[in-house]
C-alpha cells in the first residue's frame, strides 16, 4: 500500500516539473512579444527573466522555512495556488497594457514556482530507495526537460503574431490605429494565461485533495539536527556548483540565436528553429540520462558530461560555420542531466536539513542572472563566440563538484570492501 502511495506521489509531482518548465521556458516568447506590447527597450525587456530569477533568490529560503513547519505537501499546494494566481493576472495588465503589472505577475508566478521547485526536487528524492534518488529525480526533470520543447512553439503559435511595425510604419500610423495594434498585441497572452492558470488550479486541489506520503527526514545525529547549514561543507559546494551550472545554461541558450548569425550567418528565424532542435536534444538527453544511470555512478556521469562540454564549447568558440553552431547543440545534450544530478548530490545526507538545504541549492538558480550579464560584457569586448568561453569556465566549477563526489564514493567503497 504504501509502495502505491509512493508510485501516485511520484506520478504527481513529475506532473509538477512539466507545469513549471512549461511557463519558465514561455520567457522567450514574452520578451519579444511584450517589448512590442508595451513598446519597450531592450534593457526594459530584460527585466522578464530578471523578475523570475529574483524571485528564485528571495523566495528560496522563506520556502524552505515554509515545508519545514508546515510539510511538502502544504508547500506545493502554496506553490501552486501563487503559480495560477499569478497567471490570472496577466488579464488585467494586458488590458490595462501596464508592463510593470506584467513584472508583478511574473514575480509571483516565480514564487510559486520557488515553492514548488524547493519541495519537488527533495520530495522525489525520498520518496523511494536512496540509491536510486538521482535517477528518480532525472527521471521526473525529463518532463521538464519536455516542457522547454513545447512552450516556445506553442508559445509561437498563440502568443506571437508575426506582426512587428517599423518605426516608419508607426509614424504613418494615427494615434488610435497605433493603439489598436498595440491592444491587440497585449491581448494576445490573455487566454493562453487564463488556461494555464486554469489548468495549474485544478492540479492545486487535485494535489490538496489527495492523501500522500509526508516524508519526515530524520537526523542522524543530534548535532546533524542543530548544527549550522553552513557547516554542510557538501551542500555549500553544491549550491556553487549549480550558481555555476544555472549560469552556463542560461548562457547558451539566451546568446544562441545571435551567435547561429555571428557564426554562421544564419538569419533569426531559421536559428530559432535550430534552438527547438537543441532543446529537443536536452529533452532526449534527461531520459538518455536517467537510463544510463543505471550502469553508471551519478557522480561519474556527471564529470564527463563536464568535460565534454568544455570541449564542445572550445569548438564553438574557434571552429566556424554550422560546426560552431553543432557543437553548442551538443552541448544542451550534455548538460541536460546537470541540474537535477547537482541537485540530488548536494542534499544527499543532510537529514533534517533536507528542507533549508533545497532552498540554498534553489536560491543558486540566481546564477542565471550573473553570468548571463558577465557574458555580454565579454561579447562587447571582444565577438560573441570569444564570449562562449564564460560558460565553458562555469561547466570546470561543476567538474569539480562532480570529481569531489566520485572520489568520495570510490574511498567509502574501498573502505566497505
Amino acid at each position: 500500500m504504501a509502495k502505491s502511495k509512493n508510485q501516485l506521489a511520484i506520478i504527481l509531482i513529475t506532473t509538477l516539473f512539466f507545469l513549471w518548465g512549461f511557463v519558465l521556458n514561455l520567457n522567450p516568447i514574452l520578451i519579444p512579444h511584450l517589448k512590442k506590447a508595451c513598446q519597450l527597450s531592450d534593457l526594459q525587456s530584460a527585466l522578464i527573466d530578471s523578475a523570475s530569477y529574483i524571485a528564485y533568490f528571495l523566495m528560496a529560503l522563506p520556502a524552505g522555512l515554509f515545508m519545514k513547519r508546515f510539510g511538502y505537501k502544504s508547500g506545493i499546494t502554496l506553490g501552486l495556488v501563487l503559480f495560477a494566481f499569478g497567471t490570472f493576472l496577466f488579464y488585467p495588465a494586458a488590458e490595462l497594457r501596464l508592463f510593470s503589472f506584467f513584472l508583478v505577475a511574473l514575480f509571483i508566478i516565480a514564487s510559486g514556482l520557488t515553492l514548488l521547485e524547493t519541495a519537488a526536487n527533495p520530495y522525489i528524492t525520498v520518496l523511494g530507495d536512496a540509491d536510486t534518488a538521482t535517477q528518480r529525480l532525472n527521471f521526473a526533470q525529463s518532463f521538464n526537460g519536455l516542457a522547454a520543447f513545447l512552450a516556445p512553439l506553442m508559445g509561437g503559435t498563440f502568443i506571437l503574431s508575426g506582426n512587428t511595425l517599423t518605426e516608419q510604419q508607426q509614424q504613418v500610423m494615427s494615434a488610435d490605429q497605433l493603439n489598436q495594434y498595440l491592444t491587440n498585441e497585449a491581448a494576445s497572452v490573455e487566454v493562453p494565461f487564463v488556461v494555464i492558470g486554469v489548468v495549474v488550479l485544478v492540479v492545486a486541489v487535485f494535489f490538496w485533495r489527495t492523501p500522500l506520503p509526508d516524508i519526515t527526514e530524520e537526523a542522524e545525529t543530534t548535532d546533524q539536527a542543530e548544527g549550522s547549514i553552513f557547516a554542510e561543507k557538501n551542500l555549500i559546494i553544491g549550491v556553487v556548483a549549480q550558481f555555476f551550472y544555472v549560469g552556463a545554461q542560461v548562457c547558451i541558450s539566451s546568446f544562441f540565436i545571435r551567435f547561429s548569425d555571428r557564426v554562421a550567418g544564419i538569419n533569426e528565424k531559421t536559428a530559432a528553429l535550430y534552438l527547438s532542435v537543441a532543446l529537443l536534444g536536452f529533452m532526449i538527453g534527461r531520459f538518455f540520462g536517467t537510463y544510463l544511470m543505471r550502469f553508471v555512478a551519478p557522480p561519474r556521469l556527471l564529470a564527463v558530461y563536464s568535460l565534454i562540454n568544455v570541449c564542445l564549447l572550445l569548438v564553438a568558440v574557434l571552429a566556424h560555420g554550422l560546426i560552431a553552431v553543432y557543437a553548442l547543440i551538443g552541448v544542451e545534450f550534455f548538460m541536460s542531466i546537470m541540474f537535477p544530478t547537482i541537485f540530488a548530490l548536494s542534499i544527499r545526507g543532510l537529514g533534517a536539513k533536507t528542507k533549508i538545504g533545497s532552498s540554498l541549492v534553489i536560491m543558486a538558480i540566481a546564477g542565471g542572472a550573473v553570468f548571463p550579464v558577465i557574458m555580454g560584457k565579454v561579447s562587447d569586448l571582444t565577438t560573441m563566440q570569444t564570449a562562449y568561453i564564460v560558460p565553458a569556465l562555469c561547466f570546470f566549477v561543476v567538474f569539480y563538484f562532480a570529481l569531489r563526489h566520485y572520489k568520495a564514493e570510490n574511498v567509502q567503497l574501498a573502505v566497505t570492501h
